[in-house]
């Protein structure tokens, strides 16, 4: 049976022309929303797995930028994020009950690609949590050619004083009770719409901040604020089982942010070290979110993926 189409608002994404939006449903009963962004000739297609807090709509300006390299793209709103179904009554509250749950939206995302004859090879691109999630899906068998990752959350930034805390608190509240509560020096509202632009963690790119802005603004339903204690005990967890992993034997790129303050940079070094077909781009002075940086990084950003993708196109079509 096809899948639903879901609403798509793509006068909020400035995505290429064509794009659509559908509900898939994972193997656990939820309801998940994928879009397709098509590219005429397409030569490939990638796979976006987005971050914690965000929604398909956030990535229509980079899916114009792929489409201009040749490929089409599918992005998805993970369970409890975006359009999909919330997790909890407290739809502000960013939930999951088990962090490798998310591959169950993997699987849907993936069965709704081949039902739309997503053109192949496929690529990765995994953002900060997405990076998480696409490293697992990656270690199971994730049919693509390549993988790129953006500020990927193999660790969660915490000062050294914090680290205890961060372990004990999640399961102590827990065992009482309180594990859908926010961790400590989180909120309910979305941090691009509780903080300024000057000094913030994303992007120094203020067209692209006030571009976020006005997303949530036009469409609160896509809104996300902090996340669960639950949450926080599952992702510390995913991130300790991660570096335990060896790396998959595919190409890779990883791009951090010169000044990225959210995700563990050191996991990431650490990574990217025993990657065998791995490189680690740092874009001097950029912030955590450096698919929505400015002009002169996103170019940079955007040649390298494109040389990227370009060599695993040529390795599958020798294969």
């Amino acid at each position: 049976m096809d899948a639903p189409r879901a609403p798509l608002h793509d006068q909020i994404a400035g995505g290429p022309e064509g794009g659509a939006a559908w509900w898939c449903r994972t193997a656990d009963g939820l309801r998940i929303r994928a879009a397709i962004w098509p590219c005429e000739g397409a030569r490939g297609s990638v796979l976006l797995f987005p971050g914690r807090t965000e929604y398909i709509e956030k990535y229509g300006r980079t899916a114009r930028e792929l489409a201009r390299l040749g490929l089409a793209t599918l992005v998805v709103d993970w369970r409890g994020q975006g359009l999909a179904e919330r997790m909890l009554p407290d739809a502000r509250v960013g939930h999951v009950v088990d962090f490798p749950d998310y591959q169950k939206d993997v699987a849907a995302v993936l069965a709704l690609a081949e039902a739309q004859r997503l053109p192949k090879p496929w690529h990765l691109i995994g953002h900060s949590m997405g990076g998480a999630i696409g490293l697992r899906a990656l270690i199971e068998g994730l049919p693509v050619a390549t993988a790129a990752f953006t500020g990927p959350m193999w660790g969660i930034h915490m000062a050294a004083l914090l680290k205890p805390l961060g372990w004990a608190l999640p399961r102590v509240a827990t065992l009482v009770g309180m594990g859908t509560r926010l961790p400590p020096s989180t909120t309910y509202d979305p941090y691009v719409l509780s903080n300024p632009f000057a000094g913030n963690m994303l992007t120094t790119d203020a067209e692209m901040f006030a571009l976020m802005q006005d997303q949530l603004r036009a469409e609160p339903g896509l809104a996300l604020g902090g996340p669960s204690l639950i949450w926080l005990r599952e992702a510390m967890s995913e991130c300790a089982w991660l570096a335990r992993q060896p790396s998959p034997r595919l190409p890779c790129v990883t791009f951090l942010g010169g000044n990225e303050r959210i995700i563990d940079t050191a996991a990431v070094r650490a990574r990217m070290q025993r990657w065998p077909d791995g490189e680690l781009v740092v874009l001097p002075g950029a912030e955590h979110e450096v698919l929505l940086e400015v002009p002169a990084t996103r170019e940079q950003l955007f040649a390298r993926l494109d040389a990227l993708f370009s060599g695993g196109e040529a390795r599958a079509r020798s294969a």
